[in-house]
């Protein structure tokens, strides 16, 4: 399928892109060479289109994924500002990310986030007052990674704003970074994804997604060699979020566990945080 609105023929790899409207359709046809991803007619519902798994939908300012059929969740987006972001930032939960990253031991702590993700642990970081360098190899994920950045930073919220510059992207595998920027990072951190035991929807809905976008150039023994490449680095100490009963990748164990009720954050460290 290319990209000139033939939606006749199934998408590569379940994916594809589409403008939301007729305004969105000159950056939906850039993103969509970029992506080497074949654009649908603007207009075609998503919820009665059975072409493709998942599209990626450009509206104005914003990219979000939207699994297509009938009943299925919402879109997926990254965005800081949302009522979510706010309430998390400010939980138990960054207490306890904060905690495992060593944050209070050294100020500004700098930490390599090598599983960018959607960026949502980086976000908690940043908020905290850490300097994040979120390094995302998938290329979908890295364009909504750069969209909800970019949307933040021209956000009027002085929070906001003042909590993404101390975010940076990069776009590649952390394995592939510069060794000088490794060796100016204090931390290291580790999500890789695992399947979410829980009810909630949003984390079914995202975990369904990234699995579409990831089937297909995932290797199951990519976590261990990230952690054994994580370790071997001159960092002062390297931390793994896991399932609370998940066992350690790489059979390593770590230097100490911070638990939490469905996760917990394993730490490996070198030397203290100074």
């Amino acid at each position: 399928m290319s990209t000139t609105n033939d939606a006749s023929r199934p998408a590569q790899e379940g994916l594809a892109l589409q403008a939301a409207t007729t305004a969105d359709e000159v950056c939906a046809v850039q993103l969509a060479h970029r992506l080497s991803l074949p654009l649908l007619t603007t207009g075609i519902d998503l919820a009665h289109f059975t072409l493709a798994r998942a599209v990626l939908v450009v509206s104005g300012q914003a990219l979000y994924l939207q699994q297509t059929g009938r009943g299925v969740p919402g879109p997926v987006a990254v965005n800081f500002g949302s009522p979510g972001m706010r309430h998390r930032s400010r939980s138990g939960t960054s207490e306890l990310l904060g905690k495992a990253v060593g944050y209070g031991k050294k100020t500004p702590l700098r930490i390599l986030d090598a599983t960018a993700g959607l960026g949502r642990d980086a976000f908690v970081l940043a908020d905290l007052g850490c300097e994040v360098l979120m390094c995302e190899r998938e290329p979908v994920i890295l364009e909504m990674l750069r969209c909800g950045l970019q949307s933040a930073t021209s956000s009027s919220d002085i929070w906001l704003s003042g909590v993404v510059q101390r975010m940076r992207l990069c776009s590649q595998d952390a394995r592939h970074v510069r060794a000088k920027e490794v060796q100016g990072m204090d931390v290291i951190y580790l999500d890789p994804m695992f399947p979410q035991r829980t009810k909630s929807a949003a984390v079914k809905k995202e975990m369904a997604l990234f699995q579409l976008l990831l089937e297909c150039s995932a290797d199951p023994q990519d976590a261990d060699a990230l952690l054994a490449w994580a370790w071997e680095q001159d960092t002062a100490r390297v931390v793994v979020k896991r399932p609370s009963k998940a066992p350690n990748l790489a059979t390593l164990k770590p230097s100490h566990c911070i638990e939490g009720k469905s996760v917990r954050y394993d730490v490996y460290v070198h030397r203290k945080l100074f």
